[in-house]
Parts: structure tokens; sequence; C-alpha cells
């Protein structure tokens, strides 16, 4: 969709996530990430809404689940929230300044802390939270740039410290 604002640049992925609510998940979005509302619309429906977020520098689409469209249209059947799920399939990761402030940020707002921040082997300052619509987030920073030959030395140097550790 061609909103001003809102187009991203040719290759660019853009994540479209299914929600129960998604007027609560918008402002769970703009608090939690400090997301940015740049198009919203009811759905066809009628039943929900489509909303457009820019999330740092990233865009991300929003839409309300219809359990009742589902069996209308077979596109439609192929959508459902984590919630509905009881999981979700996918783990958005996004680049933030300072990933301790961004967790607790996340987690002040009513996420719920998934994997706490920790420097991880590959070089990253790294955690995980889940949204209270169950899509989880990986907020990560780079803080060392390694090869590929030192993150498979410290990937078997960590794998071997969780052998010791059974």
């Amino acid at each position: 969709m061609a909103v001003k604002g809102s187009v991203p640049a040719p290759g660019i992925i853009v994540p479209h996530l299914i929600v129960r609510d998604a007027a609560e998940a918008v402002s769970f979005y703009t608090h939690a990430f400090a997301a940015e509302v740049l198009y919203r619309s009811p759905s066809l429906s009628g039943a929900g809404e489509h909303i457009h977020l820019k999330i740092w520098d990233s865009f991300v689409q929003v839409s309300t689940e219809e359990p009742a469209q589902q069996w209308k249209k077979l596109e439609a059947s192929l959508l459902a929230s984590p919630e509905t799920l009881s999981g979700s399939t996918c783990v958005f990761q996004i680049g933030v300044p300072d990933v301790d402030s961004a967790f607790k940020r996340a987690i002040d707002h009513g996420a719920l802390p998934a994997m706490p921040p920790a420097d991880m082997f590959w070089g990253d300052r790294y955690g995980w939270v889940r949204d209270p619509f169950g899509h989880v987030w990986a907020l990560s920073k780079v803080n060392e740039v390694l090869t590929q030959r030192e993150v498979e030395r410290r990937l078997r140097g960590f794998a071997a410290q969780l052998k010791g550790q059974d």
C-alpha cells in the first residue's frame, strides 16, 4: 500500500502483525517502542483495523485478527494472532542504541521478559521480550564485528560451558 511516508525501499521486508486488538497493540508499540502511526483505517469488513507504524527506522503493519472472515476468504484462513496459535512463529529482531533501556521500556509498558539482555558469544548485546499480543521481539546492539571463524570458536566454547552445567 503506497501511503505517503510509509513506502519502504525496494527489497525491505515489512512485517505485518496480526493481533486480537489493533488499537491496544498500537498503544503498546507507541509507548514501548516509540512507534509513530503513519496510516490507520478500518478493515474491509469493518470489524477491525489496519495500521502502518514506523518503529525506530522500520515499518510495521498491524491488523486486527478477524476469525469471522476466516471461513469466508481463503487468504483470511492463513492469518491468526499468536494468542490464537498459542505461540509466535517468528522473532522480530531490531537494532537499538541501548538494549537494556529498550528492554526495560518494553517491560514497563506490558511486555514479558523472555530472555534478559546479555552479551552474546556472537558479539551482540541481545535480549528478547514477548509483547502483550504474543509477538517476540529481539532487541540487539552490535558490540563487536567478528569473523565467521571467531563466532564458531566462541560458539564451541559456549556449547562446552552448557555441557558442563548438565
